[in-house]
């Protein structure tokens, strides 16, 4: 292995690094994975910029690369991630001790630009299962334990095969967290703007769910949602959040704002035959048209293709929402059911916008995508967008709608409403910055 990288696109991307892992357990399943989590590695991003940014991850990366030397193998999984390969099966024990010095050897501070960044990381951790040579099967192990690591305050470090007793005891204490977020209103609505990316005006927002913990302060529920899902409470969460959606609609429409509002729609759902009588009593309710709303669904639910999902979204349809196919491309091959559900959008995953630069497959893919959407006579959306390259680029592809930092986090109600009545103003402030940067 490499030891010291004079850039980021030296070290093998996510694509890269899983092709590269899955040839080994191909001829050598005994391995073991790290998941990297750099924990609020956005902050240093967002307040020194991008450059800075990618000089800390350089040092970082190199400084794990000097740890391990040629005895694991690295790559960038995602932004802020890292992975690393060690050879062979280890037990919790020893891969927590892989954690620990991990740990002890970035006590020390990474120095750049007269600032000083003490890295802490977030770690989750898998063994490959005996004789598995399922790549996919491997990193979704260290996948789980990275998430459990991210939402557990008391322990950076998580190993996945400890998580089949844990989950059972985590998930009852946060179905008392739903019942208790419920009646003392800890959940709210943020929105992220979806831009024009040719007059960067804005011209809609997402929706997306937050939880004002009493003592973690605002989280990305994603643990609130696996128990809602584990206990059969996802529909009464997703009719708070669609509820939550129309009345927003009110709120934006009474400001002047005629924005399309895009929802997550939960498989729940679709298989709940309620949903469509329940969304026209919303629309009586709150006075607002149907017109105004997208509802989007993963693709592993477009694929199950089953009648009564394909039978919901026709009526979902002709009520006069939007459908759209949220995450496209991230995890199916199987194109299939695009012949089979009609849709009106499809959402380009943010991992083929994040490394655009630097991997032309993306392109291509981005590229392919858009002649499916034109087949298929779909808007066409990219998420992910943070840098002004990914806009330029975009751009010369074609791509006409986007969403992600460069214009603006999810925000609540009343920022986005601030945000929106100065989208001239940003959007002037953004080709200013364009031009200068051409």
């Amino acid at each position: 292995m490499k030891n010291q990288h004079d850039s980021l696109i030296s070290i093998p991307n996510r694509h890269v690094f899983l092709d590269q892992v899955n040839q080994i357990i191909q001829l050598a399943p005994e391995q073991s994975l790290l998941l990297i989590d750099v924990v609020r590695f956005s902050d240093v991003s967002s307040g020194f910029g991008y450059e800075f940014g990618d000089k800390i991850l350089l040092e970082i990366a190199n400084r794990i690369a000097h740890i391990f030397q040629e005895k694991a193998l690295l790559g960038r999984v995602s932004g802020d991630v890292f992975g690393l390969v060690v050879k062979g099966i280890h037990s919790q024990e020893k891969l927590h001790e892989l954690y620990s010095y991990l740990v002890e050897h970035f006590k020390a501070p990474i120095s750049c630009e007269d600032h000083a960044f003490i890295a802490d990381f977030n770690v989750g951790a898998a063994s490959n299962q005996p004789a598995n040579t399922d790549v996919n099967r491997f990193f979704s192990l260290a996948e789980s334990a990275l998430k459990q690591a991210k939402s557990n305050k008391f322990d950076n470090f998580q190993y996945a095969k400890l998580h089949k007793a844990e989950i059972g005891g985590r998930a009852l204490a946060l179905k008392a967290d739903i019942a208790r977020a419920f009646s003392h209103d800890e959940l709210e609505i943020y929105f992220q703007p979806k831009v024009n990316l040719t007059t960067l005006d804005i011209i809609g927002a997402e929706c997306l769910l937050r939880w004002n913990h009493p003592l973690d302060g605002v989280l990305f529920p994603g643990a609130l949602i696996e128990a809602a899902e584990s206990y059969n409470m996802m529909n009464e969460v997703g009719y708070w959040t669609l509820e939550q959606a129309f009345k927003s609609a009110t709120v934006f429409n009474a400001n002047g704002l005629s924005l399309k509002i895009s929802v997550n729609m939960s498989p729940t759902q679709l298989y709940d035959i309620a949903f469509v009588s329940n969304l026209k009593k919303l629309g009586r309710k709150y006075q607002v048209e149907f017109e105004q709303f997208e509802l989007e669904l993963t693709e592993d639910v477009a694929l199950s293709n089953s009648f009564l999902v394909k039978n919901q979204l026709a009526e979902i349809r002709a009520l006069g929402m939007s459908i759209a196919i949220d995450d496209f491309g991230k995890g199916y091959s199987n194109l299939a059911y695009m012949r089979d559900i009609a849709i009106d959008t499809i959402k380009i995953d943010k991992t083929f916008v994040m490394e655009l630069e630097q991997t032309p497959i993306n392109r291509a893919i981005i590229e392919a995508t858009q002649l499916i959407a034109n087949a298929a006579k779909c808007e066409l959306v990219a998420e992910g967008i943070e840098t002004l390259q990914h806009l330029h680029i975009l751009r010369e592809i074609g791509i006409t709608q986007g969403q992600g930092f460069l214009f603006s986090k999810a925000v609540p109600l009343e920022q986005f409403i601030v945000l929106a009545h100065q989208e001239l103003a940003v959007g002037s402030s953004l080709n200013r910055l364009q031009k200068t940067a051409c």
